[in-house]
């Protein structure tokens, strides 16, 4: 069986971490290792981290030297990776128990390094595990296939669904920005004509925030893409704008679901 490093950055998510890393232990393709950096918490998350490790060796954290932000805390796990493919979530998601078996076999046969899925999204206040999770209607359906062209005008691959192939691409870090820098990565696999490719069976649980918080403000996302648009992607100003209508509104009718 293929090795599985799955990568999640932690600050400050002791109320969410557990059921988040639960989700990827009780996984049916158990080959995986957990690769966490906690980046610089201040609350009870690198404790409780270092019990979930006491209780299964799979669990590997670590914490870095200094707060750094999400792109160097992935970054920081997927330097110690083993494994053959590289797949995300966030402290605060869950995968549904089996989102890897699943994924790998899609993998298998897709023709691409790059896969992601469709994925539910669930109330911030959420407090049970991904196996109690009851499916609803709030899906964010991922289409089949997917090339650089659509990619920039709407970031169609959920983090929490996404899983390269290091056998085929190497090892893919993130560029460090403060945002958007998943977004980056996919980006940078996909520049030369590689798709990416999905199974659109919803496999994940994404944890949507609260109303009001700077993350569920989609506008504040603009300058985070202008800036990916033209200093990541060296794209012109026109075509940056073109892009970036485009992301605005497609982002705007995701966040409605």
């Amino acid at each position: 069986m293929p090795l599985v490093s799955v990568v999640m950055p932690v600050h400050n998510s002791a109320a969410t971490l557990g059921s988040s890393v639960r989700s990827v232990l009780a996984q049916t393709h158990p080959d995986l290792e957990l690769l966490i950096t906690d980046d610089a918490s201040s609350d009870d998350s690198m404790d409780l981290l270092k019990e979930l490790a006491r209780q299964d060796e799979r669990v590997l954290p670590e914490a870095a030297a200094r707060q750094g932000g999400a792109a160097q805390a992935r970054n920081l796990a997927i330097a110690r990776a083993r494994g053959d493919y590289i797949a995300f979530l966030d402290s605060d998601d869950m995968w549904l128990p089996t989102k890897l078996e699943k994924q790998l076999a899609f993998a298998a046969t897709a023709g691409t390094p790059l896969t992601f899925t469709s994925y539910y999204k669930m109330d911030a206040l959420y407090a049970g595990e991904a196996a109690d999770f009851v499916p609803n209607g709030r899906v964010v359906r991922a289409p089949a296939h997917v090339d650089y062209s659509a990619m920039l005008v709407q970031d169609h691959i959920g983090a929490l669904t996404a899983m390269y192939d290091r056998r085929v691409v190497g090892t893919k870090l993130m560029p460090d920005m403060p945002k958007r820098q998943d977004y980056a990565l996919w980006l940078s696999i996909m520049r030369d004509g590689t798709p990416a490719r999905a199974l659109q069976e919803p496999l994940a649980v994404y944890r949507a925030q609260r109303a009001g918080s700077l993350s569920s403000n989609k506008l504040s996302l603009v300058p985070y893409n202008w800036n990916l648009y033209r200093r990541h992607e060296h794209l012109s100003v026109l075509r940056s704008a073109r892009a970036l209508a485009g992301a605005a509104w497609h982002s705007m009718r995701k966040s409605r679901i």
